[in-house]
């Protein structure tokens, strides 16, 4: 006699730790667990950080990423993927490998997001050049959808997006790096009373505009909004649809975001449990 509920759909981070657990593996599991998706993770790095920034980071051997990506994959499955902090090129070299040794990405089965986690929310790059070029060579033409804000357009394609037609121009230069479909999102474009993301597939524009909250608790934004919509993803929904529910879900979560130490505090998806 079965007991229990039927097993939910299943969702990979890869990405790193964040001690703070405001972002990283920490966002992305919470925000797995709120949309009802059962949540696994492969730990690239392990950073030292609190709500006032990183003071140090260990990168887990690309063998041991690796090993975890297979690991869940060949026993648990994965439904959908997406990565975060990815470190440096050898891990993302071994992550691309891996990826496709089990069928996730654009040319498998399973879909992949990669938010190409390459700044600080200062603006300040994160990964050396080599790594950022194994982001657009290796990452990018895997990617079901890729979702940078506009500090990492600046430093993945050169272009500093400060109007609506410089965020489309990004949006096709991001394009030609291989992804199926890009998210250019706008939330730092802050002469914008809204917030308008832009959605491209090579061929369509799509512009999502939510409101602008008056809040510096943004700590977490990114990954929880690439985890919203990878979780939609893992439960079958097409990318704009999978993109639509992340734009509202982290609307919320940014309502709902609360301070947390002397810096800046998370986006929060607990305001599921009000509701």
């Amino acid at each position: 006699m079965s007991t229990g509920r039927p097993t939910p759909k299943r969702a990979l981070t890869i990405a790193g730790s964040d001690s703070g657990g405001g972002a990283g593996q920490q966002a992305d599991l919470r925000t797995f667990f709120a949309n009802g998706v059962h949540g696994m993770s492969a730990i690239t790095a392990v950073t030292v950080q609190n709500s006032v920034g990183v003071s140090g980071v260990v990168e887990i051997p690309p063998d041991k990423v690796a090993a975890q990506i297979h690991a869940v994959a060949s026993d648990i499955g994965v439904d959908a993927a997406k990565t975060g902090m990815l470190a440096s090129a050898d891990i993302i070299t071994a992550i691309a490998k891996a990826v496709d040794e089990v069928g996730i990405g654009r040319d498998g089965s399973t879909p992949l997001v990669v938010d190409p986690v390459a700044a600080s929310m200062h603006g300040d790059p994160l990964l050396r050049e080599e790594a950022m070029e194994a982001i657009r060579s290796l990452m990018f033409p895997r990617a079901t959808l890729v979702t940078p804000n506009l500090d990492e357009v600046r430093l993945l394609v050169g272009i500093d997006v400060r109007t609506h037609d410089q965020q489309r121009e990004a949006a096709k230069v991001l394009h030609e790096l291989g992804p199926q479909w890009v998210l250019v999102k706008g939330g730092h474009m802050r002469d914008d009373p809204e917030c308008t993301d832009l959605l491209y597939d090579g061929n369509t524009f799509t512009e999502l505009t939510g409101p602008r909250y008056d809040t510096t608790n943004t700590h977490g934004g990114g990954d929880t909004l690439a985890a919203s919509i990878t979780s939609a993803l893992a439960k079958g929904a097409s990318v704009p649809e999978a993109v639509r529910h992340g734009k509202w879900f982290i609307g919320r979560s940014v309502q709902a975001s609360y301070p947390l130490g002397s810096g800046t505090g998370p986006v929060s998806p607990l305001w599921v449990l009000d509701d």
